[in-house]
This record gives structure tokens, sequence and C-alpha cells, in this order.
């Protein structure tokens, strides 16, 4: 093999090799991505309580530090405005279990009194979910399930 054809090969792979370690450096970098994201509201029936449930599984390539959840109705001022992650601050954390190599299932439940569905408006509800990576991306999903309230 010639010297020139040598150099060529050599030149490619260290490119190749290069474009793999940028592929992978970015990957470890991606936002965490939410799939399955579902709610069930249970009303409380007489002495009863009911509950709010939901579930979902993220993925982070760095590993999941944070998933928060927040129920609002679709007829609040949210709807009226874009939701941001500041706005999830005080929002509650899911408990999540290891589920796949990179992927944790997340789960949150509250109970629902008497006096909450009574205070509670009616209709449609959405859950807003923000998952944050242990690199620090994060991904919010403003209406990663919804639910009715009757």
């Amino acid at each position: 093999m010639s010297r020139r054809i040598a150099l060529s090969v050599a030149a490619g792979l260290v490119v190749l090799g290069g474009a793999g370690a940028f592929a992978l450096a970015h990957a470890g970098e991606q936002a965490p991505s939410l799939a399955g994201g579902t709610a069930r509201y249970t009303a409380p029936d007489g002495d009863r309580e009911g509950s709010l449930s939901f579930v979902t599984d993220v993925t982070a390539g760095s590993g999941v530090q944070s998933v928060k959840v927040l129920a609002w109705p679709e007829d609040s001022s949210l709807a009226e405005k874009e939701l941001t992650p500041s706005d999830m601050a005080a929002a509650e954390r899911a408990d999540c279990t290891p589920s796949g190599k990179d992927t944790v299932r997340c789960s949150y439940t509250v109970q629902v009194t008497g006096a909450d569905a009574a205070s509670s408006p009616r209709g449609r509800w959405h859950v807003a979910v923000l998952a944050t990576a242990q690199d620090g991306t994060s991904t919010l999903d403003p209406e990663a399930a919804g639910f009715t309230v009757r």
C-alpha cells in the first residue's frame, strides 16, 4: 500500500473516530425524553378519599436527577400563558424507580379530600411534567397527560 493511501486511511479513521466521540458526547447531553404519561383521577365518594395518580417513563443518558409534577385546570391563568420551568419550581416531586438502562418509571399520587374536590374547578385538567437530567438538561411537557374533574 502506498504511503499516500495509508495516510488517507489513517486520516479517515481519525475523522470517523472523532465524529463517533462527538456523537457519544452529544448523546449524553440530550434533554430527557418522556413517554407513556397517564393520569387517573378518582373523585372522593362519601367517607372515601379520592386520588390523582400520574405515571410516566423518563429517559436520560446522563441519568435522571428529578421529575416534578403539577396538575392544573384548563380554565386557569396557566392556559393563557406558556408554562415555564420557573412555574414548576414549587411543584411536587414524583417517585422514580429504574426500569431500563437509562430509563426510570416515575409515579406521583396525591389524596383528594371532599373539601379539595369541592373547591376544585370542574372540567378538563392537565398534568405538567418537568424532567431534569443529571447533566442539567431538562424537558418540560405542560400537557403530559390529562383528566376530567366532574
